[in-house]
This record gives C-alpha cells, structure tokens and sequence, in this order.
C-alpha cells in the first residue's frame, strides 16, 4: 500500500506538471516606448534611483539606463549594486540621505512548484505617448489627487460633501477626445479598457458619479464607492467594523492623515525622490518636514472616509490584507460555499435526490475546503501574482511611473527643444489635459524651474512611487489573484441582507440567499461609524468582490503612483494566476470530484474541475 500510495503521489505531480508544461507561454510585448524614446535619455522609461538632469529631469547619463536594463535581462542581483552608477549620499549636490533600493527586480526569472509559472501569464502593451488612453488616464490620476478629501459618499448619485468637485472633475474627463472619440465609437468602452459609463439624455457614453473610478467589472457601480469589505466585520455586530481573527479583533478603521498632506510639489523636491533616495528619514519631506512614515498623521482613527484614507491604506497593507478580511468576515457570518464542494465544506446542506429534501451533511470542512484551507490559498496565491507581475514590470515594460510622466508634461517645450525627435506628443498630451492641469497648476505652489506652470503630480506619500516600474501593478495583480481565490469558495449570488433565523423575530446579517431585507453600511459623521442603509440596488458578494479588488488597485492611483491600466490589466493576469493554481488543485481530490464555479472580471464563468 505505501507504495501504491507514493506511485498515484507522483502520477498526480505529473499530471499537474503535464497542466503547467501545456500552458502556452505566451509572447510578451511591450508598446516600443523605450525603444522609440532611447536617444531622448528614455524619457518614457522607468529610471527612478538613476541619476536625473537637473534641469530636464530625464536620465542624465544614457549607459546609466542601459546598465541598468543589461542587469535586469541578467536576472542576477549583484549586479545592480556593482554595475549600475547611482547617485549617493556625499556626491555633489546630492543630499545626505540613505538610497532606496529597486524592490525585487530578478523575481520574475525564477521558477514556481505550483501554478502558471510566472512567465506563462502576460499583459498586453501599456497605452504609449501620443495615444488619446494615455492623456485620459493620466488626467485621472491628476483629478483624483485633487479628490483627496473629498468623502467618498460623494462618489454616487445620491451626491454629499463635495458633489462639486467631483462633478467638475467628471465634466472635465468627459470632454477629452478618448471619451469624445475613442469610447463611443468602442461602443461605450468595449474591447479596449472600458470604464463604466452611463448614457446621457443625447445617449452618449459619460462618466457619472456613481461609475467615475470605479472600475470595470459588474458590481462595481452599485452602491456605494467603498467595497463593504472593507467597512463591516464579522460575527453578530457587522456594523461595529470589528473582524474576527480566532481570540483577536481586526479594527478596520484606519489613521487618518492630515488633510491637504500632499508631497512632491516642488522640483526640487522631486528630482531628490527620482534620483533614488530616502526622503522618509532625511527630513527632506513637504516643507522640510520630517516625514518619517511617508505621510502625516492625526492623532485619531476612522473608518475609511475619504480618497487620503484609502491611499493611507494601500500605503500599509500587508497586500493580501484585505481579501483575508473579506474571507474571515464570510466565513463568521457563515456564507455558503460554492455549491460544487458543498458535501466538502459543510458550508451548506446537500440534498436528498429523492424528494429534493436538505440534508445537513455530517461531515464538514477544515483541512478540506474548511477555513485554514481557503485562508491558506488566499494568501499563498499573492507570491505566484508578485513573481509574474515582476518579470512584468521590469524585464518587460519598464513603464515609467505616474509622477515621472507629470514631470516630463511639465517640460514639455525644454524636451522638445532638446529632443525634436518627441514631434510635439508631450504638448499634445498636455493640451488634451489642459483644463485638468490649469486646476493643478492652481493647487501647486509656483516654481522658477517651471516657468510654463507647475503640473507636478501632488503625492499622497513623500517617497512617491515604490522603487520598481507601473505596469503591472503588484497590488492589482495580487488583487485579481486572491479574490479569485475567495470568488471560487464562496456563492457569488448570495445577497447583504438581514434574514430571520427562527419565527421569534430573531435575525442576523450577512451574504445568503434568504434574505427579507437587503442592507448596506456607510461611513458616516467623517468616519466616526457606520450606519446601516436601504440599498437603491441589492449588493451581491460577487459585485463587493469585483469591487473590493478595484478599490485596493484604484486606491493605489489615488495616492498617484499607478493608473488605469495598470488596474485593468493586472487585476486580469492575477485571475489567470489563481485559475491556473485552482486546476492544479483540482487534480488533488481523485475521491471527492468537484466543479468550481469561478465569476471572472469580465463578467464571464469560469468552470474548473477534473478533467
């Protein structure tokens, strides 16, 4: 027996290599930026920790990029710390500061026991210079950290607290050519990279208060902006924000940082930050402050209330945070499984095929499809989705960061001049956002070294951007990949909503399907606590999923160190990372077979089980 047992062990290691092995690996491209741009010092590339101009703020030496990228296609670390010149501490005019160091940029070249590997997956090119997708979604960035302190109860028809704002933000997006021209003749953003639209009384596609930022997947424009995820707990008080986390509570309130706390405004103050060093523990923060964390807070905590607060989150997240909220809250409340493993779980009965009758199953989930093996796979997903976003974002897009191309916009004629071979894109792609930059260039204090105006990006963080490229974007593919993960387990069509569990008028709230009163909770009184409200629309666990994973991504854009396509794309690789991992899985239970029934991002479903 024991060896027929360690035989059918390794026949179900080769059937899962045999799955892997099988998986196209695909090509991947990127949109020629770099190339295109060489002989303009890269100034559409990732060089942040290189030293930068002065005066253009482009790589200042070209061999310093391409050392640079010589180490990347590499794959070795050593050699980013021998072979690449970087600015230091002590040279001249470079502060008295400790360097940053580029984060993990060989991840992408090793190699994974478990799922694709991390080159098996790939995203399409990133929107280029000169493209209509680029000025949009660069102009989202700049109006999101004009939104900052706005509430997010404001984000949705019912309006609030700075309506105003948003909707001058709204029209002013409207009225760019990629939504004048490119999404309605998409037929309202389809193919492409849509946002969600609503069409207006001449039946053109707009974006509103209730679908701007939000996303692209269904249910992210019902409700309110926030995922309830990441408001409610767990266990009998849902509106106390408490999760249960075994003999400890998580508090989902966050700090709330000093409003108008936005950094990286001065030249000066930028071009410290690209060339690499460590502003968070020299002092050289926004008014020569010490910013220590990044950011400045209050004294007080809140649940997340405004844009800033979810900035504040993304900046300390343990990255797969909130998704293992999501599933300790699901699973307290006691949310049905998948119906595909529900004799497994004990997550909901089975029933009698005679007279259709449920049976409570006497035998329940714990190592199997219970609690420590979804918690587990929710969080052992995320260092699948960070190896493949790596070989992403350096050694195959290298695309430079929000902040970067603000700069670059902000010396548009300068480049130009000294790089004729730009043909006018960075002017053009500043006049396409001109009524955008004219409410920055208002914000921003005025700076002799940008004389044609000041649209330098305003940073939630004083360090800005993390030291690796955009695209993708870690905390959008680690998004899609573990709320896959949660989507797989749990019933999708389940509903928030109060529900009777005895005739005595006894209830209790969560996702089910027998609900009497659907819910939903907002943050109210500036944060202080959540109240209960009638829904305009039920909120489905698969839109607050869908939803969850937009706000994690987005969050990141409103701090301004990511876009949309950064979300958009990523967040679909990280679903193709956790279906790969789910059939691998799958080939682990000869006994019990199963079928997963997994909702993806487009709307689509996706059946995993063995073959």
């Amino acid at each position: 027996m024991p060896k027929d047992r360690a035989q059918t062990a390794y026949r179900v290691r080769v059937e899962a290599a045999d799955l892997a092995r099988h998986r196209p690996h695909p090509d991947h491209r990127a949109n020629g930026d770099e190339e295109r741009y060489a002989s303009a010092h890269y100034l559409m590339s990732f060089t942040k920790g290189l030293r930068h101009d002065p005066d253009l703020g482009v790589v200042a030496e070209r061999p310093h990029f391409e050392a640079f990228r010589s180490c990347i296609d590499g794959g070795f670390v050593e050699p980013f710390t021998t072979r690449v010149p970087v600015p230091r501490a002590g040279d001249p005019d470079m502060p008295d500061c400790p360097r940053r160091m580029w984060e993990a940029p060989t991840a992408g070249v090793v190699y994974g026991l478990q799922g694709p590997d991390a080159q098996a997956v790939t995203m399409p090119p990133a929107p280029g210079l000169c493209s209509d997708e680029l000025a949009f979604e660069m102009a989202e960035v700049y109006e999101l950290s004009l939104l900052r302190d706005v509430p997010l109860l404001s984000f949705d028809q019912n309006g609030g607290p700075g309506s105003g704002q948003l909707n001058d933000a709204i029209d002013r997006l409207n009225a760019m050519p990629y939504m004048q021209n490119g999404m309605r003749e998409r037929n309202c953003g389809a193919p492409g990279r849509p946002r969600k639209t609503e069409a207006d009384k001449n039946g053109n596609c707009v974006l509103t208060r209730q679908t701007a930022f939000r996303g692209s997947s269904p249910g992210v424009e019902k409700g309110p902006y926030l995922s309830q995820f990441m408001w409610i707990g767990s266990g009998a008080d849902v509106g106390a924000g408490q999760i249960g986390y075994g003999a400890q509570w998580i508090d989902q309130r966050v700090p709330m940082a000093e409003e108008g706390d936005d950094h990286m405004k001065t030249w000066e103050d930028w071009l410290v930050v690209q060339n690499g060093f460590n502003v968070n523990t020299c002092g050289l923060g926004q008014n020569n402050k010490e910013c220590s964390d990044g950011q400045n807070f209050t004294d007080h905590k809140r649940f997340i209330y405004t844009p800033r607060d979810l900035a504040t989150y993304v900046h300390f997240d343990a990255l797969y945070q909130a998704y293992l909220n999501a599933t300790l809250i699901l699973w307290g409340m006691g949310t049905p499984s998948d119906a595909g493993f529900a004799s497994l779980s004990g997550g909901r009965p089975v029933f009698n095929p005679a007279n259709g009758d449920p049976i409570a199953p006497n035998a329940g989930g714990f190592a199997l499809f219970g609690g420590p093996h979804i918690l587990s796979l929710v969080t052992e997903v995320a260092t699948r989705a960070l190896k493949a976003v790596r070989y992403q974002k350096f050694n195959t897009h290298l695309r430079l960061r929000p902040e970067a191309l603000a700069a670059r916009i902000g010396k548009a004629e300068e480049l130009e001049e000294r790089f004729p071979q730009i043909c006018g894109c960075l002017r053009g792609t500043r006049d396409q956002m001109g009524k955008t930059l004219d409410a920055i260039t208002s914000q921003n204090p005025a700076d002799p070294n940008l004389p044609n105006g000041n649209t330098l990006l305003p940073m939630a963080f004083a360090e800005g951007s993390p030291m690796h490229p955009t695209y993708g974007a870690g905390h959008a593919t680690v998004a899609g990949a573990c709320t896959t993960i949660v989507k797989a387990f749990f019933d999708c069509g389940t509903i928030l909503g109060r529900r009777e569990t005895d005739g005595c008028g006894n209830n209790e709230i969560g996702f089910f399907h027998d609900i009497v009163e659907p819910i939903q909770y907002e943050a109210v009184d500036k944060g202080k606590k959540l109240e209960p409200r009638e829904p305009d629309c039920p909120l489905t666990l698969e839109g607050e999923l869908n939803k969850l994973a937009a706000n994690i991504s987005i969050g990141r854009n409103m701090a301004g160190v990511h876009y949309f396509s950064d979300y958009y794309d990523s967040l679909r690789m990280g679903e193709e990372i956790a279906i790969g991992l789910l059939e691998e899985q799958a080939l682990c239970y000869p006994t019990d077979d199963f079928v997963l029934s997994v909702p993806t991002f487009d709307g689509e479903i996706r059946r995993i089980g063995r073959k």
